[in-house]
């Protein structure tokens, strides 16, 4: 009797533990799954025209969230953790409606320790508000890039920055990023869009000299994704169902493209959660040949 006791409770033990096991397993699932905590996610490019290392932090599709309260602290600590030489800011940063504050809060206190640039997204483009916060944007004194472009030294290495807002509504602001290119630097274009990709490189090809890299975001990584059998998710907008590209690293042509799933976590996509698919925090590290 005293051994069936001892062995009823040995089952005890072992079929508690297998529950504890169970649930620890289908928390990790489901945080994994479903949760919005950021994501850095670190990209690497090989480039001869460099001689030094340049480490980009880029953010795009912030859609005003904040990461560790109206303060962005949580963001923003992880953004200096990364000790970047540069911060881009590449559209979107702000929703179609509602405030503009967090995303400025960001924007000011990246200005004040790093160089920044920002090219728009789609969704300040459909504000009534466009203008005005554009120029909130440069009154940060944060170049908004449309067309435009700056040169900037970091590391002793020369980067040329461009930026447009949508390629396919705005050619003339592609053709004067391509026709702007400068072989002796490293040429970047904040392109918001990723599906524009093969039309932003074939116009730059006519030119002397190609992109070195364009740096998008909008399609939130597909959404829903699923690892090993929907790593591009399941829907992104101007893709459609099972689009071709919505975060992660490519190239064409000796262009590379890094498109982010972005850092979008409005109330308003309670509806369509991401799945599989945290913000994401890009980080860039264009390092020199060998």
């Amino acid at each position: 009797m005293k051994n069936e006791g001892i062995i009823a409770m040995m089952k005890k033990k072992t079929k508690l533990k297998l529950i504890i096991l169970f649930a620890v397993i289908l928390l990790n699932i489901i945080m994994n799954a479903f949760g919005n905590a950021l994501k850095i996610e670190h990209y690497t490019i090989i480039s001869d025209k460099l001689t030094k290392p340049v480490r980009i932090v880029f953010i795009s599709d912030l859609h005003n969230c904040t990461y560790g309260g109206d303060d962005q602290s949580g963001i923003w600590t992880k953004i200096q953790a990364e000790q970047p030489d540069i911060v881009l800011f590449g559209g979107d940063v702000i929703d179609f409606q509602g405030g503009t504050e967090h995303a400025l809060q960001l924007m000011k206190m990246t200005q004040e320790v790093y160089p920044c640039a920002y090219a728009s997204g789609n969704h300040e483009v459909m504000r009534e508000d466009t203008e005005a916060f554009y120029a909130a944007v440069e009154a940060l004194e944060i170049p908004v890039l449309h067309g435009e472009y700056i040169d900037i030294t970091v590391n002793d290495q020369d980067l040329r920055l461009c930026g447009v807002i949508n390629a396919y509504d705005n050619p003339d602001q592609l053709e004067t990023c391509c026709q702007s290119l400068d072989k002796d630097k490293y040429n970047i274009l904040l392109a918001h869009q990723p599906e524009q990709f093969e039309v932003i490189t074939a116009e730059c090809e006519k030119y002397t000299t190609g992109i070195d890299l364009v740096l998008s975001g909008h399609a939130h990584g597909g959404q829903w994704r699923i690892p090993k059998l929907l790593e591009q998710g399941l829907y992104a907008p101007d893709q459609g169902v099972f689009p071709e590209f919505t975060g992660g690293q490519r190239e064409h042509g000796g262009t590379a493209q890094i498109a982010s799933r972005g850092l979008a976590k409005p109330l308003r996509m309670i509806f369509i959660p991401r799945i599989f698919n945290r913000p994401e925090l890009s980080v860039v590290e264009i390092s020199p040949e060998g």
